[in-house]
């Protein structure tokens, strides 16, 4: 299992038994080649854990949160940070940072409250593949 060192790792925290979520994930993992970028479930004792000590509730995930060496970012905050994270063009999608965090997490939770019935979910966390187990921290 990879070790995360707060001081230099980037970590997605994400809700794995989303289908969403689960996509994103995969999305990241074809985007970030160098493999910068680690992952754990909300829902493992190391994830619940980390949500836990950022003040969110791991029994009702309904934020994604990354964590860098230069700060916590949740919703959607974290994805617009790893988009500059990925670099190149995804970094467009920083423009979006000047628009005000209250009207960019209100389409964010949005999505986020619809996404099980949009995109379904399962009864427990996905099965790895084995790039992203290489990268996965539970």
């Amino acid at each position: 299992m990879p070790h995360y060192d707060p001081s230099r790792d980037h970590l997605l925290l994400f809700d794995g038994v989303c289908h969403l979520c689960d996509a994103s994930v995969r999305f990241i993992l074809r985007r970030d080649p160098t493999g910068k970028i680690k992952f754990a479930p909300i829902q493992s004792p190391f994830g619940s854990q980390l949500y836990t000590q950022h003040g969110l509730d791991p029994a009702a995930p309904n934020a994604m949160l990354f964590l860098t060496p230069t700060g916590a970012f949740q919703a959607s905050d974290a994805a617009l940070e790893i988009a500059r994270t990925l670099g190149g063009l995804w970094q467009l999608a920083l423009i979006f940072k000047p628009l005000p965090r209250a009207l960019r997490d209100t389409v964010y939770y949005f999505i986020a409250r619809n996404r099980y019935r949009w995109f379904g979910k399962d009864e427990s966390c996905m099965m790895p593949t084995a790039e992203l187990k290489e990268r996965m921290l539970e």
